[in-house]
């Protein structure tokens, strides 16, 4: 018996996500061990991950193992709804259109501005004394 596993990368900000989505429970497993609900305690991350499988109306139906690495809370459950969309269209084309007009397989290219140098960060000046 073959299983479709299917493999996609999610990025946002600093943090990388790869996932694989199978036929299952709806069970997640982060970075081989941790649970959702042990990896991002705060309910807001946790359902921005779900997002995707409400929206294309089959929550429960796919396990997840992710591995996130990089980046911080946010940006890993941001990089792994990416992943979790990406993975999702390419299991089935329909789905495209609905998590397309949400915004989530849009990467979202906004990272911080480096400091410059001459200056205190990447916009803050050091102050001026003109006496």
């Amino acid at each position: 018996m073959t299983t479709t596993t299917q493999y996609a990368t999610g990025r946002r900000k600093y943090a990388v996500a790869r996932a694989w989505l199978t036929p299952g429970s709806g069970q997640f497993t982060i970075n081989n061990a941790r649970s959702l609900d042990s990896y991002f305690p705060r309910s807001t991350l946790r359902s921005a991950v779900q997002a995707p499988f409400e929206i294309a109306g089959i929550a429960g139906k796919y396990d997840v193992k992710a591995s996130l690495l990089g980046g911080g809370s946010t940006g890993q459950a941001g990089a792994l709804r990416h992943a979790i969309s990406r993975a999702l269209v390419a299991l089935n084309p329909a789905f495209r259109e609905s998590l397309k007009k949400e915004g989530f397989l849009t990467r979202d290219s906004r990272v911080k501005e480096r400091k410059k140098y001459g200056q205190k960060g990447a916009r803050k000046r050091f102050q001026y004394s003109k006496r």
